[in-house]
Protein backbone atom coordinates (compact mmCIF):
# COMPACT_ATOMS: atom_id res chain seq x y z
CA UNK A 1 0.00 0.00 0.00
CA UNK A 2 2.85 2.38 0.65
CA UNK A 3 3.33 4.96 3.41
CA UNK A 4 2.69 8.68 2.98
CA UNK A 5 5.77 10.50 4.28
CA UNK A 6 5.15 14.04 3.01
CA UNK A 7 2.42 16.28 1.62
CA UNK A 8 3.08 18.82 -1.11
CA UNK A 9 1.55 20.22 -4.31
CA UNK A 10 2.22 19.46 -7.96
CA UNK A 11 0.45 19.87 -11.32
CA UNK A 12 -1.60 17.60 -13.51
CA UNK A 13 0.66 16.50 -16.39
CA UNK A 14 -2.21 16.90 -18.85
CA UNK A 15 -3.86 20.22 -17.95
CA UNK A 16 -1.12 21.64 -15.68
CA UNK A 17 -3.70 22.51 -13.01
CA UNK A 18 -2.24 22.74 -9.51
CA UNK A 19 -3.24 19.71 -7.42
CA UNK A 20 -2.29 18.18 -4.05
CA UNK A 21 0.42 15.52 -4.08
CA UNK A 22 2.16 13.19 -1.65
CA UNK A 23 5.50 11.49 -1.29
CA UNK A 24 4.72 7.82 -0.75
CA UNK A 25 7.34 5.26 0.26
CA UNK A 26 7.25 1.69 -1.02
CA UNK A 27 10.13 0.12 0.84
CA UNK A 28 13.14 2.37 0.20
CA UNK A 29 11.77 3.85 -3.04
CA UNK A 30 9.70 7.04 -2.92
CA UNK A 31 7.09 8.16 -5.46
CA UNK A 32 5.28 11.44 -6.07
CA UNK A 33 1.59 10.59 -6.36
CA UNK A 34 -1.29 12.88 -7.29
CA UNK A 35 -4.83 12.84 -8.63
CA UNK A 36 -6.42 15.29 -11.07
CA UNK A 37 -10.24 15.36 -10.80
CA UNK A 38 -10.45 15.47 -14.60
CA UNK A 39 -7.51 13.36 -15.81
CA UNK A 40 -7.01 10.78 -13.08
CA UNK A 41 -4.10 9.37 -11.10
CA UNK A 42 -0.40 9.92 -11.76
CA UNK A 43 2.76 8.57 -10.17
CA UNK A 44 6.49 9.20 -10.73
CA UNK A 45 9.49 7.75 -8.95
CA UNK A 46 11.56 10.48 -7.27
CA UNK A 47 13.99 8.46 -5.12
CA UNK A 48 15.23 4.88 -5.55
CA UNK A 49 16.53 4.39 -2.02
CA UNK A 50 20.24 4.36 -2.82
CA UNK A 51 20.66 6.89 0.03
CA UNK A 52 18.45 7.88 2.96
CA UNK A 53 16.07 10.48 1.51
CA UNK A 54 15.09 12.11 4.82
CA UNK A 55 18.72 12.45 5.90
CA UNK A 56 19.60 13.96 2.51
CA UNK A 57 16.69 16.44 2.71
CA UNK A 58 17.95 17.58 6.10
CA UNK A 59 14.86 18.83 7.88
CA UNK A 60 13.47 21.41 5.44
CA UNK A 61 9.78 22.11 6.14
CA UNK A 62 7.10 21.01 3.66
CA UNK A 63 4.86 23.40 1.73
CA UNK A 64 2.19 24.74 4.07
CA UNK A 65 -1.47 24.49 3.12
CA UNK A 66 -2.81 27.73 1.67
CA UNK A 67 0.49 29.03 0.30
CA UNK A 68 0.14 31.03 -2.93
CA UNK A 69 -2.52 29.09 -4.80
CA UNK A 70 -1.49 30.72 -8.08
CA UNK A 71 1.88 28.91 -7.97
CA UNK A 72 3.38 27.79 -10.32
CA UNK A 73 1.33 29.54 -13.01
CA UNK A 74 1.73 33.04 -11.59
CA UNK A 75 5.46 32.77 -10.95
CA UNK A 76 7.28 35.98 -11.04
CA UNK A 77 8.70 35.60 -7.99
CA UNK A 78 6.08 35.73 -5.22
CA UNK A 79 6.41 36.40 -1.49
CA UNK A 80 6.31 32.65 -0.85
CA UNK A 81 9.47 32.04 -2.87
CA UNK A 82 12.28 31.06 -0.52
CA UNK A 83 15.37 31.85 -2.58
CA UNK A 84 16.85 34.77 -4.48
CA UNK A 85 18.30 34.72 -7.98
CA UNK A 86 21.69 33.07 -8.32
CA UNK A 87 21.72 32.82 -12.13
CA UNK A 88 19.47 34.52 -14.69
CA UNK A 89 18.88 32.63 -17.94
CA UNK A 90 18.29 34.82 -20.97
CA UNK A 91 17.32 33.28 -24.31
CA UNK A 92 18.98 35.04 -27.25
CA UNK A 93 17.74 32.82 -30.10
CA UNK A 94 15.32 30.04 -30.97
CA UNK A 95 17.63 28.73 -33.71
CA UNK A 96 19.97 25.76 -33.26
CA UNK A 97 22.50 23.83 -35.35
CA UNK A 98 21.39 20.48 -33.87
CA UNK A 99 18.10 18.66 -33.59
CA UNK A 100 18.53 16.79 -30.29
CA UNK A 101 16.25 14.05 -28.97
CA UNK A 102 15.98 15.95 -25.69
CA UNK A 103 15.75 19.77 -25.60
CA UNK A 104 14.04 21.75 -22.84
CA UNK A 105 13.76 24.80 -25.11
CA UNK A 106 12.72 22.95 -28.28
CA UNK A 107 15.53 24.69 -30.13
CA UNK A 108 15.79 24.54 -33.90
CA UNK A 109 12.83 26.56 -35.07
CA UNK A 110 12.10 30.25 -34.79
CA UNK A 111 14.42 33.21 -35.11
CA UNK A 112 17.01 35.26 -33.30
CA UNK A 113 15.75 37.73 -30.75
CA UNK A 114 16.61 41.24 -32.00
CA UNK A 115 19.77 42.70 -30.53
CA UNK A 116 18.04 45.86 -29.31
CA UNK A 117 15.49 43.74 -27.44
CA UNK A 118 18.25 41.70 -25.82
CA UNK A 119 20.12 44.84 -24.78
CA UNK A 120 16.99 46.26 -23.13
CA UNK A 121 16.38 42.97 -21.32
CA UNK A 122 19.96 42.91 -20.08
CA UNK A 123 19.58 46.43 -18.73
CA UNK A 124 16.34 45.41 -17.02
CA UNK A 125 17.66 42.23 -15.39
CA UNK A 126 21.13 43.37 -14.33
CA UNK A 127 22.03 44.31 -10.77
CA UNK A 128 25.35 46.10 -11.38
CA UNK A 129 28.30 44.25 -9.93
CA UNK A 130 26.22 41.21 -8.96
CA UNK A 131 24.28 39.52 -11.77
CA UNK A 132 25.33 36.20 -13.29
CA UNK A 133 23.55 35.92 -16.65
CA UNK A 134 23.49 32.71 -18.66
CA UNK A 135 23.06 33.27 -22.41
CA UNK A 136 21.00 30.41 -23.77
CA UNK A 137 18.68 29.43 -26.59
CA UNK A 138 18.37 27.55 -28.90
CA UNK A 139 22.11 27.60 -29.55
CA UNK A 140 23.55 31.07 -28.82
CA UNK A 141 26.63 30.58 -31.01
CA UNK A 142 24.57 30.56 -34.21
CA UNK A 143 24.59 34.33 -33.75
CA UNK A 144 27.48 36.19 -35.30
CA UNK A 145 26.83 39.11 -32.93
CA UNK A 146 27.16 37.06 -29.73
CA UNK A 147 30.35 38.96 -28.78
CA UNK A 148 28.36 42.18 -28.97
CA UNK A 149 25.66 40.66 -26.74
CA UNK A 150 28.31 39.69 -24.18
CA UNK A 151 29.72 43.22 -24.30
CA UNK A 152 26.20 44.60 -23.79
CA UNK A 153 25.77 42.36 -20.73
CA UNK A 154 28.98 43.72 -19.23
CA UNK A 155 27.94 47.27 -20.06
CA UNK A 156 24.61 46.67 -18.29
CA UNK A 157 26.56 45.75 -15.16
CA UNK A 158 26.47 41.94 -15.19
CA UNK A 159 29.37 40.68 -13.10
CA UNK A 160 29.53 37.31 -14.84
CA UNK A 161 28.44 36.18 -18.31
CA UNK A 162 28.03 32.45 -18.85
CA UNK A 163 27.51 30.77 -22.22
CA UNK A 164 25.27 27.70 -22.52
CA UNK A 165 26.39 25.91 -25.71
CA UNK A 166 26.72 22.63 -27.56
CA UNK A 167 30.31 23.63 -28.39
CA UNK A 168 30.17 23.08 -32.16
CA UNK A 169 31.12 26.60 -33.20
CA UNK A 170 33.63 26.85 -30.38
CA UNK A 171 35.37 23.83 -31.88
CA UNK A 172 35.18 25.06 -35.46
CA UNK A 173 36.17 28.72 -35.04
CA UNK A 174 39.00 29.68 -32.71
CA UNK A 175 38.75 33.34 -33.71
CA UNK A 176 35.11 33.36 -32.61
CA UNK A 177 36.17 31.98 -29.21
CA UNK A 178 38.76 34.74 -28.97
CA UNK A 179 36.11 37.34 -29.78
CA UNK A 180 33.84 35.95 -27.03
CA UNK A 181 36.67 36.03 -24.50
CA UNK A 182 37.71 39.56 -25.40
CA UNK A 183 34.09 40.74 -25.16
CA UNK A 184 34.01 39.65 -21.51
CA UNK A 185 32.72 36.05 -21.45
CA UNK A 186 33.33 34.61 -17.98
CA UNK A 187 32.95 30.85 -18.51
CA UNK A 188 31.38 28.20 -20.71
CA UNK A 189 28.72 25.58 -19.89
CA UNK A 190 29.24 22.99 -22.64
CA UNK A 191 26.95 20.08 -23.46
CA UNK A 192 29.05 16.92 -23.05
CA UNK A 193 27.07 13.68 -22.85
CA UNK A 194 29.82 11.07 -22.94
CA UNK A 195 33.20 9.83 -24.06
CA UNK A 196 32.22 7.92 -27.21
CA UNK A 197 30.29 8.88 -30.32
CA UNK A 198 27.55 6.27 -29.97
CA UNK A 199 26.15 8.44 -27.18
CA UNK A 200 26.12 11.54 -29.38
CA UNK A 201 24.49 9.70 -32.28
CA UNK A 202 21.71 8.57 -29.94
CA UNK A 203 21.11 11.92 -28.20
CA UNK A 204 22.27 14.56 -30.69
CA UNK A 205 21.96 12.86 -34.08
CA UNK A 206 25.62 13.05 -35.10
CA UNK A 207 29.15 12.31 -33.94
CA UNK A 208 30.43 15.21 -31.86
CA UNK A 209 33.19 14.00 -29.53
CA UNK A 210 36.15 15.31 -31.52
CA UNK A 211 34.66 18.75 -32.10
CA UNK A 212 33.89 19.04 -28.38
CA UNK A 213 37.50 18.18 -27.57
CA UNK A 214 38.60 20.87 -30.03
CA UNK A 215 36.22 23.33 -28.35
CA UNK A 216 37.94 22.62 -25.03
CA UNK A 217 41.33 23.24 -26.66
CA UNK A 218 40.15 26.50 -28.18
CA UNK A 219 38.77 27.69 -24.84
CA UNK A 220 42.08 26.79 -23.20
CA UNK A 221 43.90 28.88 -25.80
CA UNK A 222 41.82 31.91 -24.83
CA UNK A 223 41.74 31.25 -21.06
CA UNK A 224 38.05 30.40 -20.81
CA UNK A 225 37.02 27.89 -18.17
CA UNK A 226 34.68 25.12 -19.33
CA UNK A 227 32.19 23.12 -17.25
CA UNK A 228 31.02 19.93 -18.94
CA UNK A 229 27.25 19.38 -18.83
CA UNK A 230 26.04 15.81 -19.47
CA UNK A 231 22.34 15.03 -19.87
CA UNK A 232 22.07 11.57 -18.30
CA UNK A 233 19.54 9.29 -20.02
CA UNK A 234 18.83 5.69 -18.94
CA UNK A 235 19.95 3.15 -21.50
CA UNK A 236 22.22 5.63 -23.28
CA UNK A 237 24.96 7.05 -21.06
CA UNK A 238 24.34 6.06 -17.44
CA UNK A 239 27.33 3.69 -17.64
CA UNK A 240 29.66 6.45 -18.87
CA UNK A 241 29.44 8.68 -15.79
CA UNK A 242 32.79 7.61 -14.37
CA UNK A 243 34.47 8.02 -17.76
CA UNK A 244 33.08 11.55 -18.09
CA UNK A 245 34.54 12.47 -14.71
CA UNK A 246 37.95 10.98 -15.50
CA UNK A 247 38.05 12.77 -18.85
CA UNK A 248 37.09 16.08 -17.24
CA UNK A 249 39.80 15.81 -14.60
CA UNK A 250 42.35 14.96 -17.30
CA UNK A 251 41.49 18.28 -18.99
CA UNK A 252 42.14 20.44 -15.93
CA UNK A 253 42.74 23.34 -15.56
CA UNK A 254 40.65 24.41 -18.58
CA UNK A 255 37.81 22.06 -17.57
CA UNK A 256 36.57 23.35 -14.22
CA UNK A 257 34.05 20.64 -13.42
CA UNK A 258 31.13 18.46 -14.44
CA UNK A 259 27.51 19.52 -14.00
CA UNK A 260 25.24 16.49 -14.36
CA UNK A 261 21.63 16.88 -15.46
CA UNK A 262 19.49 13.73 -15.15
CA UNK A 263 17.04 13.81 -18.03
CA UNK A 264 13.73 15.62 -17.52
CA UNK A 265 10.80 15.23 -19.85
CA UNK A 266 9.75 18.63 -21.18
CA UNK A 267 10.30 20.68 -24.30
CA UNK A 268 10.98 18.39 -27.25
CA UNK A 269 10.21 15.23 -25.26
CA UNK A 270 6.70 15.85 -23.92
CA UNK A 271 5.62 12.20 -23.51
CA UNK A 272 5.07 11.13 -19.90
CA UNK A 273 7.83 8.56 -19.27
CA UNK A 274 7.67 5.20 -17.58
CA UNK A 275 9.58 5.03 -14.29
CA UNK A 276 12.42 3.07 -15.88
CA UNK A 277 13.07 6.10 -18.12
CA UNK A 278 13.78 8.30 -15.10
CA UNK A 279 17.20 8.63 -13.45
CA UNK A 280 16.88 9.92 -9.91
CA UNK A 281 19.34 12.04 -7.97
CA UNK A 282 20.25 9.22 -5.60
CA UNK A 283 20.87 6.91 -8.57
CA UNK A 284 23.31 9.50 -9.90
CA UNK A 285 25.08 9.66 -6.53
CA UNK A 286 25.34 5.86 -6.50
CA UNK A 287 26.61 5.76 -10.09
CA UNK A 288 29.37 8.26 -9.30
CA UNK A 289 30.40 6.22 -6.26
CA UNK A 290 30.40 2.96 -8.24
CA UNK A 291 32.02 4.20 -11.44
CA UNK A 292 34.41 6.91 -10.26
CA UNK A 293 35.66 5.01 -7.22
CA UNK A 294 38.17 6.89 -5.09
CA UNK A 295 38.38 9.78 -7.58
CA UNK A 296 35.19 11.27 -6.07
CA UNK A 297 34.78 10.14 -2.43
CA UNK A 298 31.13 9.45 -1.59
CA UNK A 299 31.11 11.91 1.33
CA UNK A 300 32.50 14.78 -0.75
CA UNK A 301 29.17 15.33 -2.55
CA UNK A 302 26.90 17.51 -0.42
CA UNK A 303 23.17 18.26 -0.76
CA UNK A 304 22.30 21.62 -2.26
CA UNK A 305 21.55 24.25 0.36
CA UNK A 306 20.85 27.04 -2.09
CA UNK A 307 18.26 25.17 -4.14
CA UNK A 308 16.30 22.32 -2.54
CA UNK A 309 18.42 19.28 -1.53
CA UNK A 310 16.33 17.04 -3.79
CA UNK A 311 17.27 19.30 -6.72
CA UNK A 312 21.00 18.73 -6.67
CA UNK A 313 24.37 18.40 -5.01
CA UNK A 314 27.84 19.92 -5.14
CA UNK A 315 31.40 18.89 -4.43
CA UNK A 316 34.48 21.12 -4.44
CA UNK A 317 38.01 19.88 -5.11
CA UNK A 318 41.58 20.69 -6.08
CA UNK A 319 43.00 18.77 -9.02
CA UNK A 320 46.37 17.48 -7.84
CA UNK A 321 49.43 17.15 -10.12
CA UNK A 322 48.81 13.38 -10.42
CA UNK A 323 45.23 14.07 -11.67
CA UNK A 324 43.52 12.98 -8.47
CA UNK A 325 40.92 15.11 -6.70
CA UNK A 326 41.49 16.44 -3.19
CA UNK A 327 38.10 17.32 -1.60
CA UNK A 328 37.79 20.71 0.05
CA UNK A 329 34.64 19.71 1.96
CA UNK A 330 33.26 16.50 3.45
CA UNK A 331 29.80 15.53 4.61
CA UNK A 332 29.03 16.08 8.29
CA UNK A 333 25.92 16.72 10.32
CA UNK A 334 26.43 20.49 10.39
CA UNK A 335 26.36 20.82 6.59
CA UNK A 336 22.90 19.26 6.45
CA UNK A 337 21.32 22.12 8.39
CA UNK A 338 23.04 25.04 6.67
CA UNK A 339 21.37 27.12 3.99
CA UNK A 340 23.19 29.19 1.41
CA UNK A 341 21.95 32.43 -0.08
CA UNK A 342 21.82 32.95 -3.82
CA UNK A 343 24.55 35.56 -3.46
CA UNK A 344 26.85 33.12 -1.64
CA UNK A 345 26.19 30.41 -4.20
CA UNK A 346 26.86 32.77 -7.11
CA UNK A 347 30.19 33.79 -5.60
CA UNK A 348 31.09 30.12 -5.08
CA UNK A 349 30.41 28.97 -8.63
CA UNK A 350 31.99 32.02 -10.20
CA UNK A 351 35.18 31.52 -8.22
CA UNK A 352 35.34 27.86 -9.21
CA UNK A 353 34.29 28.06 -12.87
CA UNK A 354 36.15 31.18 -13.94
CA UNK A 355 39.82 30.70 -14.80
CA UNK A 356 42.22 33.22 -13.25
CA UNK A 357 43.84 35.74 -15.51
CA UNK A 358 47.37 35.10 -16.72
CA UNK A 359 49.77 35.60 -13.83
CA UNK A 360 47.09 35.21 -11.12
CA UNK A 361 47.26 31.43 -10.86
CA UNK A 362 50.81 31.12 -9.67
CA UNK A 363 52.79 27.90 -10.05
CA UNK A 364 50.80 25.12 -11.74
CA UNK A 365 53.48 22.57 -10.93
CA UNK A 366 53.07 22.21 -7.17
CA UNK A 367 55.15 19.36 -5.79
CA UNK A 368 53.31 16.04 -5.71
CA UNK A 369 54.06 15.46 -2.04
CA UNK A 370 52.25 18.61 -0.99
CA UNK A 371 52.63 22.40 -1.06
CA UNK A 372 55.68 24.34 -0.03
CA UNK A 373 53.62 27.11 1.56
CA UNK A 374 50.06 28.07 2.42
CA UNK A 375 50.27 30.60 -0.40
CA UNK A 376 51.07 27.87 -2.94
CA UNK A 377 48.09 25.88 -1.62
CA UNK A 378 45.82 28.89 -2.22
CA UNK A 379 47.28 29.37 -5.69
CA UNK A 380 46.55 25.73 -6.54
CA UNK A 381 42.94 26.14 -5.39
CA UNK A 382 42.58 29.10 -7.71
CA UNK A 383 44.31 27.61 -10.72
CA UNK A 384 43.05 24.01 -10.44
CA UNK A 385 39.60 24.24 -8.85
CA UNK A 386 37.16 21.53 -9.88
CA UNK A 387 33.51 20.98 -9.05
CA UNK A 388 31.13 18.03 -9.37
CA UNK A 389 27.57 19.32 -9.32
CA UNK A 390 24.10 18.24 -10.43
CA UNK A 391 20.70 19.71 -11.13
CA UNK A 392 17.70 17.40 -11.43
CA UNK A 393 15.18 19.51 -13.31
CA UNK A 394 11.47 18.79 -12.86
CA UNK A 395 8.82 18.13 -15.49
CA UNK A 396 5.04 18.03 -15.20
CA UNK A 397 5.17 14.40 -14.07
CA UNK A 398 7.35 14.95 -11.00
CA UNK A 399 7.03 18.69 -10.27
CA UNK A 400 7.08 19.37 -6.52
CA UNK A 401 6.23 22.89 -5.36
CA UNK A 402 8.35 22.42 -2.25
CA UNK A 403 11.36 22.15 -4.53
CA UNK A 404 10.20 24.82 -6.96
CA UNK A 405 9.89 27.53 -4.34
CA UNK A 406 13.61 27.18 -3.48
CA UNK A 407 14.79 27.48 -7.11
CA UNK A 408 17.60 30.00 -7.70
CA UNK A 409 17.91 29.54 -11.50
CA UNK A 410 15.46 32.00 -12.99
CA UNK A 411 14.49 32.68 -16.60
CA UNK A 412 14.04 36.37 -17.42
CA UNK A 413 10.72 36.80 -19.20
CA UNK A 414 9.96 40.46 -20.00
CA UNK A 415 10.30 41.79 -16.49
CA UNK A 416 9.57 38.60 -14.58
CA UNK A 417 12.06 36.20 -13.02
CA UNK A 418 10.50 32.75 -13.42
CA UNK A 419 11.88 29.55 -11.83
CA UNK A 420 13.39 27.42 -14.57
CA UNK A 421 11.15 24.37 -14.13
CA UNK A 422 8.00 26.51 -14.05
CA UNK A 423 9.00 28.37 -17.21
CA UNK A 424 9.62 25.24 -19.29
CA UNK A 425 6.69 23.12 -18.07
CA UNK A 426 5.27 21.06 -20.93
CA UNK A 427 1.83 19.46 -21.14
CA UNK A 428 1.72 15.70 -21.65
CA UNK A 429 -0.79 13.88 -23.80
CA UNK A 430 -3.67 12.26 -21.93
CA UNK A 431 -3.31 8.48 -21.73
Amino acid sequence: MGEIIRHTYSVCPVCLKRIPAVHKAYGKAVYLEKTCPEHGDFSAVIWRGRRDMEAWRGGLPPVAAGENENCPHGCGLCAEHRQGTCCVLLEVTKRCNLRCSFCFAEGGGGEDIPFDVIRKRLQALAVPGETLVQLSGGEPTVRGDLPQIIAAAKEAGCQYVQLNTNGIRLGEDSQYVRDLAEAGLSFVFMQFDGTHDGIYRALRGRELLQIKKQAIDNCARHNLGVTLVPTIVPGINTQDIGNILRFAVSQSPVVRGVHFQPVSYFGRYPALPADERRFTLDELLAAIEEQAGTLVPWDSLLPSRCDHPLCGFHGSYIVMPDKTLSPLHRMDNSCRSKTTTAEQNRAFVALKWQRPQTGEAGNDDAVESGFDSFNSFLQRIRSHSFTVTAMAFQDAGNLDLERLRRCSLHVFDDGRFVPFCAYYLTRHASS
